[in-house]
């Protein structure tokens, strides 16, 4: 079986173990701040400040109360799991890029104040897999993309810094989505297709045929 025939393709527990260990990381992180005092958003990306580039490493583990955790813990889970199971092993080199080239954007544009969340990353993931599966034409990831827009259809008003709460980094979730579209289009060809279908073949013969029939009549 092509390891890319969505159709037929089983759930495995392995596409968990990444999100899983992104998301007990996270958690600790968080654990820890609570238990000892601390205040890891000093280690956040604090764009233009060449000492902070290790933020765009560290800042997606780092999360200013458990509700900003969940609220990009679950979805970062969902997605990411989601991904591999589609993209196997091309999955793990989406995310990093994702990961490294969205902090990096935001690093370039973000107002200068510390960026920490994992938000960035569920926006690239978000628009990576609504965009390859609207480009590829394929009909499992197509239905992955509808319900990408209707589990996370409001999650376009966050790339507005009129329509985000004070204090959310909306600079971040831009720059995850740009970073998300581009390697849409830079992977296109990679990874799963789009499936053609027997019947799809038929038709083709059929045009065929009658096209070579017309021929012969006009001849």
């Amino acid at each position: 079986m092509d390891k890319y025939d969505l159709e037929n393709k089983k759930i495995s527990f392995n596409i968990f173990i990444l999100p899983l260990f992104i998301s007990v990381i996270m958690a600790l992180v968080k654990m820890i701040e609570i238990k000892y005092g601390y205040n890891f958003g000093i280690y956040g990306l604090f764009p233009k400040d060449v000492k902070s580039l290790v933020g765009i490493v560290l800042c997606p583990f780092i999360h200013g109360s458990i509700h900003h955790l969940f609220n990009n813990l679950i979805p970062l889970f969902f997605l990411l799991s989601a991904m591999i199971h589609f993209y196997d092993k091309l999955a793990y080199y989406i995310y990093i890029l994702i990961h490294i080239l969205g902090g990096l954007l935001l690093w370039f544009i973000g107002r200068e104040v510390y960026h920490i969340g994992a938000s960035g990353i569920v926006y690239g993931l978000a628009t990576f897999m609504f965009f390859s599966g609207i480009f590829r034409k394929n009909i499992q990831l197509l239905s992955f993309s509808l319900l990408i827009t209707f589990l996370y259809g409001s999650m376009v008003w966050g790339i507005f810094p009129e329509t985000v709460k004070p204090g959310t980094s909306w600079e971040a979730h831009l720059s995850g989505a740009i970073v998300g579209s581009i390697l849409s289009i830079i992977f296109l060809k990679k990874g799963p297709q789009k499936k053609k279908y027997d019947w799809e073949d038929e038709e083709e013969n059929d045009e065929d045929n009658e096209k070579y029939v017309y021929e012969i009549v006009n001849n």
